[in-house]
């Protein structure tokens, strides 16, 4: 037993090498939760209903700008597979190609702000809700542009597995928004009590110093020698057409993904307002489990899109699953502490919320927690073997399980459930058990995937013809010539 953990740490694709690429990348989405935490600790301890509106009118944006996300982010799997196949010389075309469609996206997404009123109108939610949401709503897509810019150009340093340069800005960016969180939100610091717009300013001011701070990196004089970071600005039509169809669908599952678990949240938000603040809150305490583990699934892109740029499949699978069986442990270890001690997570928010408001809201989180605890194991499964299967080029098939399941086990059941008030609960807690059923589902379908080894022949980038050496035949000399 001691020999296996041994041989399982060393070596390529062991433990070892997935935590030090993985670790600065846990520890950015893991600041990025504690951000997004602290933010609607927040809000709650402002109002309940700017923290009820927060959840809905975040994801609603995220939700449009997540297609061009998942497009842009997709330069990672690029990235890697150039620097494995030993061809520095494209990774900076590769990035810039997620910085022009970032641009783009900016340009496209910032008339949405016009159409705030009529989006929330739909989701009905209460007057001062909507009022909330349509305000956060705004600032948010003002704040696209830096957003996508960060996305593309972080995918030059995580796809050669230099994560931690990453960590660094984002710990910036989050030490940043905490404070004017406090500041802007609250009304500290003698800056202005803006409530939920001091939370998204916050937010956008944030992802701005970052922006810049990568840019500043990206041009950096030994990056633009190597990796063309400055001369492969030109656009490459080649490049771009072959970021398209493997980044489209990424983009469109990523953003119907998003989509479905939004169209979740009206629906169950329609219940009554309590409801809506309980699912905001237990989505909150869930992002504790989920996004630092998402670092995980970044790494293993990263490192199957390395290995595979090598021809490398079976360093591929061994780092996919080095890293499946630490994200488990975790999030068996998250999980048991959501079923046996939710008040620990409810904590934070209790501190300064409103007593008779947080009386209401807090055993249905306790009972939410358990639907959580429940399908967060499996979560480890949809993280890491579609993150193996993205990185090598496999995103139509992420796209078609996620979007078709997504849909027919989750968004139709709920809606449907809440309409018609199935269970005690009307309709909240079968809800909540359609989409435990379609995490589960989900996870099972990725592994079989994985384990079928379609994957291990696919490549993103382009094949170079192998060059072949002009030898002149040897002919023997005459005497006379060596003479």
């Amino acid at each position: 037993m001691k020999d296996k953990i041994i041989k399982r740490w060393q070596g390529p694709g062991g433990f070892a090498e997935v935590l030090r690429i993985a670790t600065p990348l846990v520890l950015s989405t893991s600041a990025h939760t504690v951000q997004m935490f602290i933010d609607r600790m927040f809000l709650t301890w402002h109002s309940s209903e700017a923290m009820a509106a927060a959840m809905p009118a975040g994801i609603t944006a995220f939700v449009i700008v997540s297609f061009f996300m998942g497009l842009v982010s997709y330069a990672n799997t690029f990235v890697a597979q150039y620097t494995g196949a030993g061809r520095p010389h494209r990774v900076g075309p590769a990035v810039w190609q997620g910085i022009y469609l970032s641009l783009a996206a900016a340009a496209l997404v910032l008339p949405m702000i016009w159409s705030a009123k009529h989006i929330f109108r739909l989701m009905d939610h209460g007057p001062v809700v909507q009022q909330y949401e349509v305000t956060y709503f705004r600032i948010m897509c003002v704040g696209v542009g830096p957003v996508l810019i960060c996305s593309a150009i972080s995918c030059f340093f995580t796809g050669r597995g230099k994560t931690w340069t990453v960590f660094k800005i984002n710990l910036v960016a989050t030490i940043l928004n905490i404070v004017l969180d406090y500041g802007l939100i609250l009304g500290h610091f003698g800056l202005p009590r803006w409530g939920i717009a001091g939370a998204g300013w916050a937010t956008v001011t944030a992802n701005i110093i970052a922006m810049l701070l990568y840019i500043v990196l990206f041009f950096r004089k030994r990056y633009r020698r190597r990796y063309a970071t400055w001369r492969g600005s030109r656009p490459d039509i080649d490049l771009f057409r072959r970021m398209m169809r493997y980044g489209l669908p990424n983009g469109i599952q990523f953003m119907l993904d998003i989509l479905a678990f939004d169209l979740f949240i009206a629906f169950v938000g329609r219940i009554n307002p309590v409801t809506l603040a309980a699912n905001t809150m237990t989505f909150s305490i869930n992002m504790l489990s989920f996004l630092p583990m998402m670092g995980f699934g970044i790494a293993v892109t990263t490192m199957v899109g390395q290995s595979l740029g090598s021809n490398k499949p079976d360093l591929a699978k061994r780092c996919t699953w080095s890293a499946f069986y630490i994200t488990f442990g975790y999030m068996s270890l998250v999980a048991l502490g959501y079923w046996f001690y939710p008040e620990i997570f409810l904590f934070p928010f209790s501190i300064r919320a409103h007593p008779q408001e947080f009386a209401q809201i807090e055993p249905l989180v306790k009972n939410l927690l358990h639907f959580v605890a429940l399908y967060c194991i499996f979560d480890t499964g949809n993280i890491i073997f579609a993150a193996a299967l993205k990185g090598a080029g496999d995103t139509r098939f992420v796209m078609m399980v996620l979007v078709s399941f997504s849909w027919t086990l989750m968004v139709l059941p709920c809606y449907l459930a809440v309409k018609f008030s199935w269970g005690a609960g009307k309709g909240l807690y079968v809800a909540w058990g359609f989409v435990t059923v379609y995490v589960c589902v989900v996870a099972v379908v990725f592994l079989a995937r994985f384990l079928q080894g379609k994957w291990e022949t696919m490549r993103v980038i382009e094949q170079v013809a192998p060059t072949i050496p002009y030898v002149v035949a040897e002919v023997p000399a005459s005497e006379a010539e060596v003479n």
